[in-house]
């Protein structure tokens, strides 16, 4: 059975840029939010638009390959990849 999308936090949790951690540009709030989806789709969802806040916040180019490696641990398709 394959694991669930993993959180996009990558452990940095540095809360400097308007209130965005600068390791994956979530703020608090968004990283309490995804805790609470629990399907697969909807969590997708969340680490594709989180993707889109990043590109537009445009100062969070390491993340992508951090979280690469987060998902291919876990054995989980990698959700900004897949789509989006």
């Amino acid at each position: 059975m394959k694991g669930k999308v993993p959180s996009p936090c990558i452990d940095v949790c540095k809360y400097k840029r308007q209130g965005h951690c600068i390791g994956c540009a979530m703020t608090k709030t968004q990283k309490s939010l995804f805790k609470s989806l629990k399907k697969d789709k909807h969590r997708q969802a969340f680490v594709q638009m989180l993707m889109r806040q990043q590109e537009a916040l445009g100062k969070y180019k390491a993340w992508r390959g951090a979280y690469a490696r987060r998902c291919a641990k876990k054995g989980v398709p990698n959700p900004i990849s897949s789509g989006g």
